[in-house]
């Protein structure tokens, strides 16, 4: 089974327009998507039963600059074998780069579906 095709992906958005965009595009991929606006949210998905194996996460969320950072280190705590994306407008920094969890992965906003594919594709590799 090639995993790349069949991943179930918790998207962490609070943009509306943006996360429903994210949503459409990783079904579009052949993966199964979990919608959340917050880490309130996120953590109900991470806490139930069932398969999650990518997180999809923007690293600002709301007024919070540093809210999909802190949606990642929890989502490993209680998923250790979770595998992470980050996105942001913001271009990377290294600053950026320290924060993110083991073998977290970049991509910048906006993004093309191609380009989410792809990503999600090494991400999944």
């Amino acid at each position: 089974m090639d995993r790349r095709l069949m991943a179930s992906v918790l998207i962490v958005e609070d943009e509306p327009f943006t996360r429903q965009n994210a949503e459409w595009t990783m079904e579009d991929l052949g993966h199964s998507a979990m919608v959340a606006s917050d880490l309130g949210e996120a953590m109900v998905h991470l806490s139930a039963p069932g398969p999650i194996d990518a997180l999809f996460v923007d690293m600002r969320l709301g007024t919070l600059a540093l809210g999909g950072y802190e949606v990642a280190n929890q989502a490993i705590t209680l998923r250790p074998e979770l595998r992470v994306l980050y996105t942001s407008g913001t271009p990377l920094t290294a600053e950026m780069t320290d924060r993110f969890v083991p073998g977290g992965q970049f991509i910048q906003k906006p993004y093309s579906p191609e380009q989410l594919g792809i990503s999600m594709g090494r991400l999944l590799d």
